[in-house]
């Protein structure tokens, strides 16, 4: 292997380390509530989901009608699988938009093309004002970016439609498929450097082989340009984890979740963390976990608002309790699902 096979990549999928760090206070208060007893288990697997048969609002920061059409179109195979509307609010004058300046929130799903990078909220997330990064502009608050689509306002990438739809599907509450816990990505994964590397860098700053032929590992790989992740990034992005809104099916080659990474990146070529898909399209999988997140059938939407129920009389639903934003959060993410 040498120096070209280590192209510059484009940077990695993720949210601001602000967003991460009101995440994982949030995660950790509701793993402790959940342990406290039967009937709160609901808070650990399934209040990123949206309800079963609800019209998730969209709305575009900028772009244009024919852009917002594109995407709008590219979501449809989503919507199609599974019960779930995304509202667009189109009419003859074009899409729903929001405004930076907006005190209230516009919609559920706030699009941007502005920000650097693909990224998006995970369900709920998309309108939880505690999770933030308010410099930035980004988070479950008004005037705040919950899914960017960088670029694409001046020209779509490659694959454009899968990026799409990869992103609307971590709006609808699914996670990366490389983390998923019953796949084998954890130990496919070259996260050290080879034995003895001496960290060489190009002109670029991208980390290279060493003269012998030695490998960086992912970690020292991902520090540098154009991503320069800490250790502790590299794990929230590509470890296999455990999440509190995590409902993890089983490992899925075909799915759009999966993200092909660079060969060096595996310890083995072919790898069994690699993906088989075309990268466009939803896989079977993909739609049947829609199904099983977002049932069409009555009964399995009311199990879902039974244990929803439960823990919300777990949780105490008394009007006039004085409750921390964490838990308002969880009684109101509760009501919606009851109601």
């Amino acid at each position: 292997m040498d120096g070209a096979e280590l192209a510059l990549e484009p940077e990695l999928e993720s949210l601001p380390d602000a967003v991460v760090a009101a995440m994982e206070v949030r995660d950790a208060w509701r793993k402790r509530v959940a342990e406290q007893g039967e009937g709160l288990e609901f808070l650990i697997s399934d209040l990123a989901r949206w309800k079963p048969g609800s019209a998730v609002t969209v709305a575009f920061l900028d772009g244009d009608t024919a852009l917002h059409q594109d995407i709008a179109d590219a979501t449809k195979q989503i919507t199609d699988a599974c019960n779930i509307e995304l509202d667009f609010g189109q009419t003859n004058g074009g899409f729903r938009r929001w405004k930076t300046t907006d005190t209230t929130r516009t919609a559920d799903i706030q699009v941007s093309f502005d920000k650097g990078g693909f990224w998006s909220l995970v369900g709920t997330d998309s309108t939880d004002p505690n999770i933030a990064d308010p410099v930035n502009g980004i988070g479950g608050g008004p005037g705040q970016r919950s899914l960017n689509l960088g670029g694409f306002a001046t020209q779509k990438p490659n694959r454009w439609k899968g990026t799409t739809r990869h992103e609307f599907m971590h709006a609808l509450a699914f996670h990366h498929a490389h983390q998923n816990m019953r796949g084998p990505c954890e130990d496919e994964f070259r996260w050290e450097d080879d034995q003895g590397y001496v960290p060489t860098t190009d002109a670029r700053g991208t980390f290279v082989p060493d003269s012998a032929g030695r490998r960086p590992g992912i970690y020292t790989y991902l520090a540098g340009p154009p991503n320069r992740w800490s250790r502790g990034k590299v794990d929230h992005n590509l470890r296999t984890v455990e999440s509190p809104d995590v409902i993890a099916g089983p490992f899925d080659t075909d799915s759009v979740m999966l993200y092909q990474f660079q060969a060096f990146f595996y310890k083995t070529s072919p790898s069994p963390c690699g993906p088989t898909g075309n990268g466009e399209d939803l896989s079977e999988g993909d739609e049947r976990g829609l199904r099983l997140i977002y049932p069409h059938t009555e009964e399995g939407m009311a199990d879902i608002q039974t244990r929803a129920g439960a823990a919300l009389d777990k949780m105490g639903n008394e009007a006039g309790i004085e409750r921390s934003p964490f838990e308002a959060r969880v009684v109101e993410l509760l009501t919606g699902l009851v109601a």
